[in-house]
């Protein structure tokens, strides 16, 4: 966004405004950020963080967990301007209640996926290690409902 905002001779307050009326006004658009929105609910940077450490170099897992970290970061603050929306969901309190709901039962299924994920690298895994990833893959999709 930052890029379309700071275009040379184009007045950042008045491409913002486009923005903004593109949302109000266009159903694409606003679907597509309506879509954005709930996915950054969806997400976990914690979780994430939590799968980072399946990569061994420190440095690499870093490097990569930053950028994605400041990613979600300039997305979600972008969303927040375009919409004026401070929290995710905030026209969609339903499903908003139902995604934070289904978290206390998805998150043990991560931190199960993680395990069982370092230890099928290790050379740990067996058949019974491997049917756990698919169940853990399949048990995440179907609680965030996607498809994972």
């Amino acid at each position: 966004m930052e890029d379309f905002l700071q275009q040379p001779g184009k007045d950042a307050k008045a491409q913002m405004a486009l923005l903004q009326r593109m949302y109000r006004q266009w159903p694409f658009f606003r679907t597509l950020l309506s879509n954005m929105d709930m996915v950054l609910a969806k997400s976990d940077l914690a979780l994430a963080s939590r799968y980072s450490e399946l990569v061994s170099d420190t440095r690499v897992r870093r490097r990569i967990f930053e950028a994605i970290e400041a990613e979600w970061h300039r997305t979600a603050d972008a969303l927040t301007r375009i919409t004026g929306d401070k929290q995710r969901l905030a026209h969609n309190a339903a499903l908003a209640r139902s995604i934070r709901h289904r978290f206390p039962y998805i998150d043990p299924l991560h931190h199960l996926q993680v395990e069982l994920v370092r230890r099928w690298r290790a050379g740990q895994g067996d058949d019974r290690v491997q049917t756990g990833i698919h169940i853990s893959i399949n048990g995440i999709a179907a609680g965030l409902r996607n498809t994972g």
